[in-house]
């Protein structure tokens, strides 16, 4: 009983002061580590925040290659967490816990960061929190902002898209999910139908600018079915087939710009349903719309959703455009947020290759589903 009672005091005293995470991510083609310490206005302050890129060795790919991706991390995991450290100015010792994404991801790409994240933890004899990545960008506006439970999210990312009840930590339900591309995927699948180099999301927003958004009609798959559930599997499909019409550079463009429409068109329209699902239960007088996940860097889709949010009675929340994409700053901070309700794991929790945020909801993928 006695153990128990002074690790009890160790934790009390610990919430008493301003935490410091380690955060490690390794779920996919980056190789990111930061140090982020709790502010007395419950919001983060970044001591570090370093990201390798792996665009140039996947590049002649055209895509991940899971295997190339783990010998990178395996090579620069080290430096990167030494350089973490140092940058930002602490001791290994002023660290509080220690988090490494866990899930979902490539099993090759994830055992490398959270092997190293257990390592240290064990070390150290500090806490470990295995973190959701899903987690990371649902959370990671609250660094710069204080946002109150419970909010609306849209996650869109290279993996994932879905609309999220965000009730509180590790509290999430899905209200609805792609049926099969991500969004992020769409954009970069895109970007390879028009002869453009991985990744090719960025440059598709830049080339939309040029283009004439009405030159092509594109379909917008059940938009009118299915609730807030989307599907881009079809719209890709109409690119494929709409590029092999293209006879020049501008048409390019004009098919740049008439898939950004698209998007921006099935986003509201989905967004509104989501909105309107979210407000029969949480209604107050201003609720909260949080955009993440590195597709929400995208400006036509900020501005559009920005736009719908002040219509509906939201404010609108994306985060810095830096931590859209995978960094270890969100996973720090979901790493200080488990914390401090005492969601700490053991050091055998495994990689996740799935790990959705709620686990309840059902799994929606393929063709043939019926709404």
């Amino acid at each position: 009983m006695l153990y128990y009672y002074f690790i009890f005091i160790d934790r009390y005293s610990n919430m008493k002061k301003r935490l410091t995470f380690l955060g490690i991510e390794t779920s996919c083609d980056e190789t990111a580590a930061s140090v982020v310490r709790e502010k007395s206005d419950g919001t983060g302050e970044i001591l570090s925040n370093i990201v390798s890129s792996q665009v140039e060795e996947h590049k002649e790919f055209g895509g991940i290659v899971p295997e190339v991706a783990a010998r990178s991390h395996v090579e620069k995991i080290d430096w990167i967490v030494k350089k973490a450290i140092n940058d930002s100015g602490c001791a290994m010792d002023d660290l509080d816990g220690i988090a490494a994404t866990a899930g979902p991801g490539l099993i090759v790409c994830l055992t490398v960061g959270l092997n190293m994240g257990k390592a240290i933890a064990g070390s150290l004899k500090k806490p470990f929190l295995a973190v959701n990545h899903l987690e990371g960008h649902a959370l990671s506006p609250k660094i710069n902002k204080k946002i109150n439970f419970p909010y609306l999210l849209l996650l869109i990312s290279g993996g994932h898209t879905q609309f999220l009840e965000v009730n509180g930590v590790n509290k999430y339900k899905r209200l609805g999910t792609t049926i099969d591309d991500a969004l992020g995927e769409a954009f970069d699948k895109t970007a390879k139908i028009l002869g453009i180099e991985f990744p090719g999301g960025p440059v598709i927003e830049k080339w939309a600018k040029k283009g004439n958004e009405n030159y092509f009609k594109l379909p917008k798959p059940i938009i009118n079915k299915g609730g807030c559930n989307l599907s881009f599997a079809g719209l890709k499909t109409a690119v494929l087939k709409s590029s092999m019409k293209i006879k020049s550079k501008k048409e390019k463009y004009h098919l740049a710009a008439s898939f950004q429409k698209t998007i921006n068109e099935i986003l509201y329209k989905k967004t509104k349903i989501a909105m309107n699902e979210f407000l029969k239960k949480k209604r107050k007088k201003k609720n909260t719309f949080v955009i993440a996940g590195g597709v929400a860097s995208n400006l036509s889709i900020r501005k559009n959703l920005s736009e719908l949010s002040k219509e509906n009675n939201f404010d609108s929340i994306f985060p810095p455009v830096n931590l859209c994409s995978d960094n270890a700053v969100m996973i720090a901070w979901a790493g200080i947020e488990r914390y401090k309700i005492n969601l700490i794991n053991d050091l055998k929790f495994p990689s996740l290759a799935r790990w959705p945020l709620d686990s309840s909801a059902p799994f929606l993928k393929g063709a043939g589903l019926k709404f």
